[in-house]
């Protein structure tokens, strides 16, 4: 296991378009020529411990705050993709020849769109993804989160979303954990002259592609997400790694990272144990796609357009806090 360095107080400015951020590193000692942008959920957070995973396996690893710091909107709501852009330009900046992204939930949205439209990202890991552009969670920079907007900008431009239905109202009792899957349903249902223009266009994506998904996420539909995102890169004739696990949930674990806790907001799905077996199925996957290739080593994702689900298993199931903004993602 390689010695790592951590730089827990990175800035930037931002640039063009780009808000500015602080963020967390940490790389092996020795350095390394492959980067990656590590992106977390509707919590905002800078992932340190997953960076930590990820450099030591040899990458320089970068989390960055992408919402609510200075100079940034207060919630998920135009945020300029740029932003990120000006990270993976620090990460190029330090030596990383390869880059990639690797998202969960709202971060892996943002992942996605970046490999659309940035060109030279080698790489996306999506876990737990969409396939639709979505609303605003929380408000935007002029304090209010209504009426609904996009979650990004490009060039200044938002990106065509879904909108939340306003006529939802959740299952559980008052004061208990929910699951907002049912919400995202909805929307879906409710505006279906929107769904071709939200579509995340990954058929238009150069980078390796590496979906990881659970049939039991109570957050929103992240498996027939990535199935309908993996049917576009087939169609097109592209290589995509899709890893699921039908009793998983929303917050894979990848090996080494702990559990999360449980949520007092939001029902998740899953269980401690079923998370980390899908995060244990993904991770070489994940690995491959983030190192690239590299002398001596098998491809694990040889396999990747075939059109098959290698991980699946058999077991069971199925704009504001109430849209899933998460302080645990």
């Amino acid at each position: 296991m390689p010695d790592i360095i951590e730089h827990p107080c990175v800035t930037a400015a931002g640039g063009h378009r780009a808000d500015a951020w602080t963020g967390f590193r940490a790389a092996p000692a020795r350095g390394s020529d492959a980067g990656v942008l590590v992106l977390s959920g509707s919590s905002g957070r800078v992932e340190e411990e997953r960076c930590r995973l990820l450099a030591r396996e040899g990458l320089a690893a970068l989390s960055i705050r992408w919402f609510g710091g200075p100079g940034q909107p207060p919630g998920i709501c135009e945020v300029p993709l740029e932003t990120f852009v000006s990270a993976l330009g620090r990460l190029r900046a330090d030596g990383a020849r390869r880059v990639s992204v690797l998202g969960v939930s709202k971060g892996a949205e943002a992942a996605l769109h970046l490999s659309v439209l940035q060109p030279g990202i080698d790489a996306v890991v999506a876990l737990s993804p969409t396939s639709l552009t979505w609303a605003n969670i929380g408000p935007g920079r002029d304090g209010s989160a209504a009426p609904h907007r996009s979650s990004w900008t490009w060039r200044g431009q938002p990106l065509p979303f879904v909108p939340y239905d306003t006529g939802w109202t959740a299952s559980e009792p008052a004061g208990a954990p929910v699951s907002v899957l049912g919400w995202y349903e909805q929307s879906v249902r409710a505006r279906p002259d929107l769904l071709t223009a939200a579509a995340i266009p990954v058929e238009r994506s150069a980078a390796e592609l590496v979906l990881v998904a659970g049939g039991d996420d109570l957050m929103w539909p992240s498996l027939r997400y990535a199935r309908e995102l993996a049917a576009r890169r087939r169609a097109a004739g592209l290589p995509v790694r899709l890893v699921t696990r039908a009793d998983a949930g929303h917050r894979p674990r990848l090996p080494g990272e702990g559990a999360v806790p449980a949520s007092s907001a939001f029902r998740h799905g899953g269980s401690p144990a079923a998370d980390a077996a899908l995060g244990a199925a993904a991770w070489p996957h994940i690995r491959h796609a983030l190192l690239g290739p590299r002398p001596g080593r098998t491809d694990p994702a040889r396999e990747a357009a075939t059109g098959q689900d290698p991980a699946s298993s058999a077991g069971q199931g199925p704009a504001s806090a109430a849209a899933g903004q998460d302080s645990s993602k």
